[in-house]
């Protein structure tokens, strides 16, 4: 089974930066895209940003000047880069992989465990 393991979150001050990896069993380029979801307390699960095969990047409602996604082909890794962090940035951040199956829209998903990110002084 396909299987995605997050790390890089932790306890940061505001203005700091943080890079969240997603590591992925296989290689990341089976899937039609990846992306970061994040989920903080009392909210719902939202979109940070997401790339699909092609390179085409898809942005949620966070500021998209300090988010960037970008992959190691080596590695079968994907990267969250983080700059200039706020405190409404803390969440449980998400890897996200879905596989698009046929011209029939059938669509599997699978997701990591999560890493926490706080954004406090």
């Amino acid at each position: 089974q396909v299987q995605l393991v997050e790390s890089g979150g932790g306890l940061v001050q505001p203005g700091e930066s943080l890079r969240l990896s997603c590591a992925a069993s296989g290689s990341i380029f089976a899937f039609s895209g990846m992306g970061w979801y994040r989920q903080a307390p009392g909210k719902q699960r939202e979109l940070v940003i997401s790339i699909r095969s092609g390179g085409r990047i898809d942005y949620g409602d966070s500021d998209k000047s300090r988010f960037i996604i970008f992959r190691d082909n080596t590695k079968n890794t994907l990267y969250l880069q983080m700059n200039s962090l706020k405190p409404e940035d803390t969440a449980k951040y998400y890897c996200n992989a879905w596989d698009e199956v046929g011209a029939n829209g059938a669509v599997f998903d699978y997701w990591g465990q999560g890493t926490q990110v706080t954004v406090s002084s």
